[in-house]
C-alpha cells in the first residue's frame, strides 16, 4: 500500500533475524539475548534496534530482574503497528475480523449476505461492508496490510478462480466478481486452509496435522511440518466429502454418503429446524431428538477422524464454529474413534482447535500477517 512506510533495508539480515527473534520468542528478550541469537556486536544490535523502533515495529516490553542498579529494558514486536482483515464468505453470512501482527482479534462483524442471490453485486456490496467494518470500528488504513478472503470451495493455484463451491452453487467464478472492488491487496483462499494454517500458528507447531473443518459446509486442510500439503489438483483436505455412510444422505456436491451432510450445521437445521447454539442447549436439556441426532453425527464424525488418521498417520484438531459446542463430548468421540482403530490404545490424537470463536476470518487474516513478517 502507498501509505505504509517502507522500511529501511541497511541491515536487513540482521533486522530480519531480530524481528523474527522476538515474533517467535515466547515472551520479550533483551538486548544481550538478541546480540547472543544473531551473533552480532552490541553497536551493530543498537544500529538496528534503532531503526526497527523508529519504525514503530519494535517497542519496549516490561524489564529484566535486577542485579542491581537500573533494570534493563526487555523488548518485543509493536503488534499493532500493523493490522490485516479476514473475511468468511458463507453460504447466508459474511464474517468480518481485523486482526494484529499477534493474530489477536481488534474487531469482528457478522452480516447477514446471501452472496447467491447477488452474485453480479456481490463486488459492490462485499467493498462497501470492509469500507463500513474499517469505519465504524477506526481503523486505521494506513496500517491495513491486505484484505484475505476465505471461501467454503476450492480455489484454482493461481487463486483467481473460484472453480467449485457447492454449499454456494458457484462453479467457475472469477475472485474478481467477487473482490473486484476491494481498494487493498486481496488474497482469497479455502475456508479449511485459512482456519487451518491459524490453528497451526496458535500452537506453535512443529509437527504433521490435519485439520477439519465443521462450519455450514465441512472442510480441513493437511499441513506437513507447517507447510500446506494442496495435492495435484488442489483439493487435498477437503475431508467432507469423505464417504461415512455408502447410499447416505445427499451431499450438496451430488453425491450420497459424505461427512457434510452429517456433521455440517446444515444436518441440524434441515433435521430439527434450530440454530446450532439451540441445538446444543437441547442437548444439555436431554431431549431425546437432540441426543439422538447429535450422538450420530458424533458417530459420523469418528469415521472420517478414522479415515484421516490412517491414512495421514497424524493428529487430527477439529474446529469450526461447531466445535465450539463440543468439548464436552470429546471422551465419547474419542471411543467411538477407538472402536473403529485397530492399531491404538488412545485417541489423544483427536483434538479440538484452540481457536474456538472465528477461527475462519482469524485463519484468513493470517495470510498478510505472515507475509509481513517474513518481508521484515
Amino acid at each position: 500500500m502507498a501509505n505504509l512506510r517502507v522500511p529501511r533495508q541497511e541491515h536487513p539480515s540482521v533486522r530480519s533475524r531480530i524481528y523474527r527473534k522476538l515474533y517467535d520468542a515466547p515472551e520479550p528478550c533483551s538486548r544481550q539475548t538478541l546480540a547472543e541469537y544473531c551473533g552480532v556486536s552490541m553497536p551493530t544490535l543498537y544500529q538496528n534496534l534503532k531503526e526497527l523502533i523508529e519504525d514503530g515495529l519494535v517497542c519496549e516490553a516490561g524489564a529484566e530482574e535486577s542485579t542491581g542498579g537500573r533494570k534493563a529494558r526487555k523488548l518485543d514486536i509493536a503488534a499493532d503497528a500493523r493490522f490485516s482483515v479476514g473475511v468468511s464468505v458463507n453460504e447466508n453470512t459474511l464474517r468480518l475480523v481485523a486482526a494484529n501482527l499477534r493474530l489477536k482479534e481488534l474487531a469482528y462483524r457478522m452480516i447477514p449476505f446471501d452472496v447467491r442471490a447477488c452474485l453480479d453485486q456481490s463486488a459492490r456490496k462485499i467493498d462497501a461492508h470492509l469500507e463500513d467494518f474499517l469505519n465504524d470500528f477506526s481503523l486505521d488504513r494506513t496500517r491495513l496490510l491486505g484484505v484475505s478472503v476465505s471461501v467454503p470451495g476450492l480455489v484454482n493455484e493461481d487463486h483467481s478462480t473460484l472453480f467449485f463451491a457447492p454449499t454456494l452453487g458457484l462453479r467457475d467464478v472469477p475472485v474478481s466478481a467477487l473482490l473486484g472492488n476491494i481498494p487493498y491487496p486481496v488474497f482469497v483462499d479455502n475456508d479449511g486452509s485459512a482456519s487451518g494454517h491459524a490453528e497451526y500458528f496458535v500452537r506453535r507447531a512443529s509437527w504433521n496435522m490435519a485439520y477439519l473443518s465443521l462450519e455450514e459446509g465441512v472442510g480441513g486442510a493437511v499441513l506437513i511440518g507447517g507447510s500446506p500439503y494442496a495435492g495435484d489438483h488442489s483439493r487435498s483436505g477437503e475431508f467432507g466429502h469423505i464417504c461415512v455412510e455408502p447410499g447416505g444422505l445427499r451431499c450438496s456436491c451430488g453425491k450420497l454418503g459424505c461427512l457434510e451432510p452429517y456433521c455440517s450445521t446444515k444436518r441440524i437445521e434441515n433435521t430439527l429446524g434450530v440454530a446450532a447454539d439451540a441445538f446444543f442447549q437441547g442437548v444439555e436439556e436431554h431431549r431425546p431428538e437432540y441426543e439422538a441426532l447429535l450422538y450420530d453425527m458424533l458417530r459420523h464424525l469418528a469415521v472420517a477422524v478414522n479415515s484421516i488418521r490412517m491414512t495421514l498417520d497424524c493428529d487430527v484438531i477439529i474446529g469450526g464454529f461447531v466445535s465450539e459446542y463440543l468439548s464436552p463430548y470429546l471422551p465419547v468421540l474419542r471411543r467411538y474413534v477407538l472402536a473403529g482403530n485397530p492399531f491404538e490404545e488412545n485417541a489423544d490424537f483427536v483434538q479440538f482447535s484452540l481457536l474456538r470463536r472465528h477461527i475462519t476470518p482469524l485463519g484468513a487474516a493470517l495470510y498478510y500477517i505472515r507475509e509481513f513478517v517474513e518481508s521484515i
